[in-house]
């Protein structure tokens, strides 16, 4: 019965989130502070799951096939490789570590 009662709040919480977004002022939306931090919020996001996904197991820190995998994307993020090189060069260097081992 926890998981439906979770799942309640969950659903209801989005819903208040999405009304309270429509109830913002259109004034308040046009300030440049906020449209700053509206374009910086995703990638600040984004990052932090990145971080969080690669360099932790449960309570602890690690560095392992995930970081060289990291590393290898953003290599190839500097040269400025496209999309799907980036991934599959991620891809390729964490099975690599993980099959070496490591």
């Amino acid at each position: 019965m926890n998981t439906w009662i979770a799942i309640g709040a969950t659903a209801l919480g989005c819903y208040a989130v999405k009304l309270a977004g429509l109830l913002v002022p259109a004034g308040l939306l046009e300030r440049s502070l906020v449209r700053r931090f509206a374009a910086l919020l995703p990638v600040a996001l984004l990052a932090a799951l990145t971080a969080q996904q690669t360099f932790a197991d449960g309570q602890a820190l690690v560095l392992d096939a995930r970081a060289a995998g990291l590393t290898a994307a953003v290599v190839a993020l500097v040269l400025r490789a496209p999309f799907l090189l980036v991934v599959a060069a991620a891809v390729v260097v964490t099975a690599g570590v993980r099959a070496l081992g490591g």
